[in-house]
């Protein structure tokens, strides 16, 4: 994976400010989450040669601001009982600060809600959406706009499945 971070020189001339992986990365076992970039709602200086995604990786982004990553999910092994599939997503959503967003998981142990709207793209692979009500089978270039409801994504394939997605920090009704 490889990122390309443009800004601004000096003289107000677009250049390339970051060239190379992702800083951050987490939970490669089960797949993994990369963070790309990230914003916070205050002014970007396209000057400066920060790189917004290093930094502690959590699940949702802070007020007014964006989270840029793209997750990798790996097929669900078989003959896990469901009581070590809920510790395994408990302690994987505390990695990221976000056990608080599993409101109901009585449907599947990553179930999860947050206050986002989130553009996701299938990029590879054979994932089902699970919401509280429905399920939807999807397939490479399927675009998903997420908003804030409880959800999972399940791997159905025998590789890993990989998504790409922008969360945006929203008020929901």
């Amino acid at each position: 994976m490889r990122r390309v971070i443009t800004g601004h020189n000096d003289e107000g001339k677009s250049i390339v400010v970051l060239d190379g992986p992702p800083s951050r990365s987490i939970g490669e076992d089960v797949g993994g989450l990369f963070e790309l970039w990230n914003t916070d709602g205050e002014i970007v200086d396209t000057k400066d040669r920060i790189d917004r995604a290093d930094d502690e990786i959590i699940l949702s982004p802070p007020i007014n601001g964006s989270k840029f990553r793209y997750f990798q999910i790996n097929p669900t092994p078989e003959g896990v009982p469901i009581e070590i599939m809920q510790e395994i997503a408990h302690d994987a959503f505390k990695r990221i600060g976000a056990e608080h967003h599993r409101i109901d998981t009585s449907k599947h142990p990553a179930m999860h809600q947050t206050k986002t709207i989130d553009y996701i793209i299938l990029l590879k692979g054979d994932v089902t959406l699970l919401l509280d009500e429905d399920e939807v089978r999807l397939k490479p270039h399927d675009v998903v706009v997420q908003r804030g409801t409880n959800h999972a994504w399940v791997n159905n394939g025998n590789e890993p499945a990989l998504l790409i997605a922008v969360l945006i920090d929203s008020d929901l009704k």
